[in-house]
Order: C-alpha cells, then structure tokens, then sequence
C-alpha cells in the first residue's frame, strides 16, 4: 500500500518574513487529522530561514528530534551548556527527554537556511537530555543509502530512543536501489530536492509517502535526487 502526500497540499506557515515552514504532518496552528504522523514518526518539517535570523530559545520535552541540514549551517545553543554549527549534509540528534530549552538560528548574512527538522516518539520517557552530531559526506550517500540514525547506533549511525532507522541518499539520474521491507514494518520516503520513481509512483520535491504492506522499495532517480527513507517498527 503506497499513500503519496504531495508537498503542494502539506500545510505551511509563515512567520514575520524570516521563516517559511512546510508541514507533513499536523503541527502548531495547521491540524489535519488523516495525518498526524506515521507510526513513531511524528513531524517531518521542510524550513527556510532567512539570513541572521532563527528560533528563540523554546523548550523541549520527551521527543527525539533530528535536524538534517540541506543548504546552510544552523547554529545551535541549549540548556546543557552545547553551542556548536550544523553544516549541510550534517545530522544533529537531540534527546529533549526531562526536558531542555535550546535555539536555533541561521548565523549567515548573504545564505538562506534549508533543513529537515524531524521529530520522532521516544520509547522511554525521561531520559538525561543530550545530543550529537555527525556529518555524512556526499560520497557516503551518492547512489548508496547511508544508514544515520538507528536504536542501535549500528554502522557508525546516531542513536536514537526508538526502534527506527533513517537513512540519507543522492541519486544520480536513472540510478536504480531496491530497499527490503522487514515483515511488519512500514517505510516513509521524503524527498528534499529532486524526482524519484517509488514503486511506480512518481515523487518531486518536497513529496512524502508512506509504505506499508510491500515487501520491496524500488526506487529510481528520474533527476539527481536527494532523500530520506524511514523505516519504522
């Protein structure tokens, strides 16, 4: 079963000239209740942020949130003391669990700021709050699906409090992957930038899908396309 979410009708946001945010699932004022997630994967946010400008400090509690940067750095301070940069191709994973305050702005003066920010339901509550990062080369993902973030922290991936695997890809134009659907399990893919054919269905950026009840992914690159697979328990 394919369910195709075009990312012409995700719900999106502005907010005072310095932020443009595309919603795939239901957050903060948009509230669409045929998506409110898929499995544990809670939000999936598309974000430009404009020169000098960024996210307050806010707070956090009992939520695994990844920032996939696309294009830019993110600059990032929190509760715990962490300030650091985010380049583009780098993952952030922070545990929010007893909670923690942070902010997140975009520190260039000349560079829009384009990130996945995804948020993903923690199997333990209550959890010392912390994060990492890791940057994942081009050449890591090119016609390859990298693995990034896992329970397990397998294949020098990032560790996560639930049972979910996220992987990065570019893939060049008419390169080919298949991707194998454990028993039980369902997949999401997002595109960032690009046209890829997923079991047929013709994705664009900004296009998500869940998968469920398929035992293959067959994913070709119509265009050079950057993604990201979930698969989830």
């Amino acid at each position: 079963m394919l369910l195709y979410r075009a990312s012409k009708d995700r719900g999106f946001a502005e907010f005072g000239g310095w932020l443009r945010s595309y919603h795939t699932f239901s957050f903060n004022d948009y509230y669409d209740p045929r998506y409110m997630g898929f499995r544990d994967l809670r939000v999936i946010n598309q974000d430009w942020i404009e020169k000098d400008a960024g996210f307050p400090t806010h707070p956090h509690k009992n939520m695994e949130i990844i920032t996939y940067v696309l294009k830019g750095a993110v600059e990032h301070r929190d509760s715990l003391g962490n300030v650091g940069q985010i380049q583009a191709g780098e993952i952030q994973v922070m545990h929010a669990g007893k909670g923690v305050r942070h902010s997140e702005a975009n520190p260039s003066k000349t560079e829009v700021l384009e990130l996945f920010q995804i948020w993903i339901q923690p199997d333990t509550n209550g959890v010392e709050a912390g994060y990492t990062q890791q940057i994942f080369k081009r050449e890591e993902k090119l016609n390859s699906l990298r693995l990034m973030v896992s329970k397990s922290g397998r294949e020098n991936s990032q560790k996560i409090y639930q049972d979910v695997d996220l992987y990065a890809c570019i893939l060049e134009p008419q390169k080919e992957i298949d991707f194998k659907i454990r028993e039980g399990r369902g997949c999401w893919v997002q595109i960032a930038e690009g046209k890829l054919s997923v079991n047929g269905q013709l994705m664009s950026s900004g296009d998500g899908m869940a998968v469920e009840a398929e035992e293959i992914l067959r994913l070709k690159a119509i265009t050079e396309t950057e993604f990201l697979l979930f698969d989830l328990a």
